[in-house]
């Protein structure tokens, strides 16, 4: 299902980026389900859920997708490298187009702090 907060979520030029990254879809050992869930459906739902904060077992019907496939999927494409491989692709794009200013990055990082002495 595309409906305006679906490709708001996942525009189609995401899309396009998105759809070469993911795995074919493989059945689960044990059987059973139905038809394979439509992949940009289930990634908008994911969208969705990372986005909004909210919890997977409160995933709006409205996406098409059940929320175990919706996590099973999140789980095996986060096994997968699916969204390292996006963000990196997404780097190179921009980069590419020279649309990145890696003067105003930020650095996040711990500190701890150092021992004195013997202690």
């Amino acid at each position: 299902m595309v409906d305006e907060l679906s490709l708001r979520l996942v525009p189609d030029v995401l899309w396009e980026i998105v759809a070469p990254l993911i795995p074919p879809f493989v059945a689960r050992p044990q059987g059973g389900g139905s038809a394979p869930a439509d992949d940009r459906a289930v990634f908008t739902a994911i969208v969705y859920v990372l986005t909004s904060g909210c919890a997977w077992r409160h995933l709006p019907p409205s996406f098409g997708v059940t929320v175990p496939t919706a996590h099973r999927r999140f789980s095996a494409w986060v096994r997968d490298g699916v969204f390292e491989k996006l963000h990196r692709e997404v780097l190179d794009r921009l980069g590419s187009a020279g649309e990145l200013d890696w003067t105003a990055a930020i650095l996040d990082a711990a500190s701890v702090r150092a021992k004195r002495g013997d202690r």
